[in-house]
């Protein structure tokens, strides 16, 4: 069974930086897709960020483009998010997620495309 714990979430005023961390379970980590997505009150899951398996290979969300950065590490199992330039409209609950399937090299922004989530970490950025 995977585990995925997302960590590093907090309150931030609006031009701060917070680092969100996912601790991932398993041998077999390095073959999968991992992304971001978030969630704010009354809306949609949406997607922010995808790393592929191919370390190098990025993906963002136009509204984060230019202030967040993805990034993993397959030997500690670990993937980052570093936010830079937050804005009250980045406040939702963030969740690490990963791809359905391995070797994944597309992009893949919807929801159903990943299969094991984290619990959730909130961030509010304060205006």
């Amino acid at each position: 069974q995977v585990q995925l714990v997302e960590s590093g979430g907090g309150l931030v005023q609006a031009g701060g930086s917070l680092r969100l961390s996912c601790a991932g379970s398993g041998r077999t980590f390095s073959r999968y897709g991992m992304a971001w997505f978030r969630q704010a009150p009354g809306k949609e899951r949406e997607f922010v960020a995808r790393i592929s398996w191919i370390i190098g290979r990025t993906y963002y969300a136009d509204s984060v483009k230019g202030r967040f950065t993805i990034s993993r590490d397959n030997a500690k199992n670990t993937m980052t998010l570093q936010m830079n330039s937050l804005k009250p409209e980045d406040t939702a609950v963030y969740y690490c997620a990963r791809d359905r399937e391995a070797f994944i090299t597309t992009l893949s922004r919807r929801v159903d495309e990943y299969d094991y989530w984290g619990q959730g970490t909130q961030v509010t950025v304060s205006s």
